[in-house]
């Protein structure tokens, strides 16, 4: 059952409309590349590469975006139109049904954004070095899997998950993390951004991030797993509700 809900659930995102467009978005990073390699601005391209293609688009916008999408309308979708409680009634425990469908979520978010930073790397360092594409790489997959967690979480405690998920990106991690740098720990941007300086290993002016790798790894972890608890335990009170 659990492979059938995943397979079913895969099959619903890809033929979604705006799976196409999430495909425009991590094509952004590719074509930016493009650019930076062709306008031969004489440019660091580590440092170029790390913080301005990575930073500032894949990081900011692609993983999130894409997660945020994807996240909030595996359960979301069949929330709006009742036909969740189909699937709620099955005599299947909740994780059965929470667990195809993030890991749904996940690997198409994951798919996206790894080929879009991979190839986009590829061409803006000429292949050269390929430790940031790795860091950066591992760090996307990780930090996928946590914003697919959150994201779901919102999906099966609000209406309007989507709102709620957009109030996350762009004004806590955009805006306040920005200002105080003290609550970076609480954001998945900084803490995969650990993950990617950690693995990486380049200098300091290449990129530095804010979060401990070791640190960060702990965080991610803590938000994957209590995520995903909250959701089952979410997902049961559901249950619960719709029998009474």
């Amino acid at each position: 059952m659990i492979g059938f809900i995943f397979l079913l659930t895969l099959r619903q995102l890809i033929g979604r409309r705006s799976t196409l467009l999430l495909a425009g978005l991590a094509a952004l990073p590719v074509l930016l590349a493009i650019v930076f390699r062709l306008s031969d601005t004489g440019t660091e391209a580590g440092e170029w590469t790390a913080q301005v293609l990575y930073l500032g688009l894949v990081v900011t916008a692609v993983l999130p975006l894409t997660a945020l999408l994807l996240g909030t309308c595996v359960l979301g979708d069949e929330f709006e139109d009742g036909t969740a409680v189909y699937l709620l009634t099955k005599p299947l425990p909740r994780w059965q049904i929470l667990a195809p469908k993030l890991a749904a979520a996940w690997l198409l978010t994951a798919s996206l954004v790894l080929t879009s930073t991979v190839v986009s790397g590829v061409i803006a360092l000429k292949g050269g070095d390929s430790a940031i594409i790795t860091g950066f790489g591992i760090a996307m997959v990780i930090a996928a899997l946590a914003y697919c967690t959150v994201f779901v979480v919102l999906s099966v405690a609000t209406t309007r998950a989507l709102i709620a998920g957009l109030i996350y990106v762009f004004l806590w991690e955009g805006a306040v993390t920005g200002i105080f740098e003290g609550v970076r720990y609480l954001s998945i941007r900084h803490t995969a951004l650990g993950i990617a300086d950690w693995i990486a290993a380049v200098p300091e002016d290449t990129f530095d991030a804010y979060v401990g790798g070791e640190t960060a790894a702990i965080l991610l972890a803590v938000a994957i797993i209590g995520g995903a608890l909250f959701a089952n335990r979410k997902l049961e009170q559901v249950e619960v509700r719709e029998s009474s």
